[in-house]
């Protein structure tokens, strides 16, 4: 990958605070990097979304995110839709819905297609990301969620919340490719831990990626290293030593 790409990789990350535990503190040190590299979109839970909104009020070009049905995907719909409504009015201009899991391993794929098109009525003509929870599903499932997911109207395949057991992996990347094609987009989230892994995944078809806040420092102090750039000095705080999601 050229250094004009590296150069240009903040805008295929969407950083995120979305643990159970996760502090104002926190999600102020996380919307200060957001704002020194730029990153496409920021996230966080919804109780607090709004305040993110506030902590990035100055950065007209950060995209604020908003999380539907996280993390379980067992809402009711008529909840994830009050929600996908929550968040727009809280500033959101994308939002990441978490598709019934269990619905759709029990075959119940009429279920799973209409709450997502009820999210997507609901979302305005905001960009919808359909998560799929890849660490859940066999092949044939996760070829089932992305059919499902495309024809309901979702924008993008994302592959989890970043709260399973186990970590995206490139096979998956490569399997959502081969079954989407180009008619959808490919959103990497859990387990991104480095630029190295996520220029593997680039490679493979993916267009944006879900990284956590300590880990979104990582990759990118990894970035400037490769670029010869400053690197990144956190003036409000540090983050947990914890792994963030």
């Amino acid at each position: 990958m050229s250094d004009f790409d590296l150069g240009r990789i903040n805008q295929l990350i969407d950083i995120s605070a979305v643990r159970t535990d996760v502090t104002m503190d926190e999600l102020q040190s996380m919307a200060d990097l957001a704002v020194h590299y730029r990153f496409f979109c920021a996230y966080t839970m919804p109780c607090f979304t709004s305040e993110l909104a506030q902590m990035l009020a100055k950065a007209k070009d950060i995209h604020l995110g908003g999380v539907v049905g996280f993390p379980s995907g067992a809402d009711c719909t008529h909840i994830k839709v009050i929600t996908a409504r929550d968040m727009l009015a809280a500033g959101c201009s994308e939002l990441d819905m978490v598709i019934n899991i269990g619905a759709l391993k029990s075959g119940r794929h009429a279920y799973v297609a209409a709450e997502i098109q009820a999210v997507v009525q609901a979302a305005e003509g905001k960009p919808v990301k359909a998560i799929i929870e890849v660490a859940y599903l066999s092949r044939n499932e996760i070829q089932q969620a992305c059919e499902i997911a495309l024809s309901a109207g979702a924008d993008y395949i994302k592959t989890g919340t970043g709260w399973a057991n186990q970590p995206t992996t490139i096979e998956d990347v490569r399997l959502i490719k081969s079954t989407i094609g180009d008619t959808g987009k490919i959103k990497v989230a859990g387990g991104i831990r480095s630029l190295d892994v996520m220029l593997e995944m680039i490679d493979a078809g993916c267009s944006r990626f879900g990284v956590s806040y300590k880990s979104a420092m990582q990759i990118m102090r990894d970035v400037d290293d490769r670029l010869g750039r400053t690197p990144y000095q956190n003036q409000t705080g540090s983050v947990s030593n914890r792994e963030a999601v």
